[in-house]
């Protein structure tokens, strides 16, 4: 039996263990439920529609799944509600770290809306410094508990306000202090991204890095403007690329050419499963495009997008598409390389997490399989014997 042949489908323990990369993560969608009630008492915080942490969580999880988006976006209203104190940010960033390198995950970018923050008296700038604090904290705690992360900060322009430029300087500004890039968030129709230019070419200048939403509810043209008009280096979901690709009776696919030249030009694709379920972006994990993209071998990674309100993990995403895809841990492991290739940090610190860290996690995790069949076949050989 050779190693092709052997089947290395992850158990849930594995996919935990495994070492994987998230791109796509909002610091105000993934709070505990018992700090965000802590955190309301501490700060006066009186519009939670439930005090009980268990009942709290499951409240999230219906709000983000009842198809309203009035209600789902008033669970943000609540989390961003107790994060306007320095201690509240510092204490939900840490927390997020912590419960990242908990659920295996080695590197990740996590984005947050600076101007979101300021009804408590902070700046801008002590906002961020705050965040990066929380950030430091969990690395640090993890690393007492026998777990390795880095975690860098992504600074988001709402694209319905009109700071992206003065968030972008920011992001300039503390890009050597944690801030590895930019985004911009927000409804995509009636708001595209070319109302920001001014921030993207001043990025661009700056020789910044850049990931927009876009694809996940417009469609083509939100994917065509981040790209041509604005200069993305990634795409935040890029799930409606599919509308460019054609797949007929037979099998075979066609291309169109927006859709080529973001496989053609390996334009990381942040795509998140369970949120576009809930978003109505894709109707099931098994028909997610991400099946598909995977294998015409666009750029495609995985990722949580709102772990709260999808009461999800980056383990969670991984079960699901093993369970609808059939993914070994070959193909956690393409999908953690890819992440980890178009992450925001310099190309030499990229290649030392590919080589030391990803790879050598999924090589232990494949031998420690091959080596638990081998005891089973040799078990069955001797009691047949």
């Amino acid at each position: 039996m050779t190693s092709q042949t052997i089947s290395n489908t992850p158990t849930p323990d594995q996919i935990r263990r495994a070492p994987k990369v998230l791109l796509h993560d909002h610091l105000d969608g993934g709070l505990r439920p018992g700090t965000i009630v802590e955190l309301a008492r501490d700060t006066g915080y009186s519009r939670l529609p439930e005090t009980d942490p268990g009942r709290l969580g499951v409240w999230f999880r219906e709000a983000a799944d009842s198809g309203s988006l009035e209600r789902y976006l008033e669970t943000f209203s609540h989390t961003v509600g107790v994060m306007q104190t320095r201690d509240a940010l510092v204490r939900v960033a840490r927390e997020c770290a912590e419960d990242l390198a908990e659920d295996g995950v080695v590197y990740a970018e996590v984005r947050y809306a600076p101007e979101q923050h300021l009804d408590g008296g902070l700046s801008l700038e002590e906002v961020v410094e705050a965040v990066n604090e929380g950030f430091r904290e969990g690395e640090r705690t993890a690393r007492e508990n026998g777990r390795r992360i880095r975690v860098g900060a992504l600074l988001t322009a709402m694209r319905h306000a009109a700071r992206a430029l003065e968030i972008a300087e920011l992001a300039n500004r503390y890009r050597d202090l944690g801030v590895v890039g930019f985004d911009i968030a927000g409804a995509e129709a009636g708001y595209p991204p070319t109302r920001h230019l001014d921030a993207f070419e001043y990025l661009k200048r700056e020789n910044n890095h850049f990931t927009i939403h876009a694809g996940e509810a417009f469609g083509l043209p939100s994917i065509w403007q981040a790209l041509q008009w604005c200069g993305a280096d990634r795409l935040g979901h890029g799930v409606r690329i599919i509308d460019d690709i054609q797949v007929h009776a037979d099998g075979t696919v066609k291309l169109g050419r927006l859709a080529s030249y973001v496989r053609d030009k390996r334009i990381p694709l942040e795509m998140c499963p369970s949120s576009n379920l809930q978003t109505g972006a894709a109707a099931s994990y098994a028909e997610h495009p991400i099946g598909l993209l995977r294998r015409l071998h666009f750029r495609a990674t995985v990722n949580t997008d709102n772990r709260l309100m999808s009461n999800t993990s980056m383990s969670r995403e991984f079960e699901h598409l093993v369970d609808a895809f059939g993914y070994t841990l070959d193909d956690m492991q393409w999908f953690s390389v890819n992440a980890m290739k178009s992450a925001f940090i310099p190309f030499d610190e990229r290649l030392a997490m590919i080589n030391d860290v990803v790879k050598p996690g999924y090589a232990e995790l494949k031998s420690e399989w091959l080596f638990q069949q081998t005891a089973s076949t040799s078990g069955s050989a001797d009691i047949e014997g």
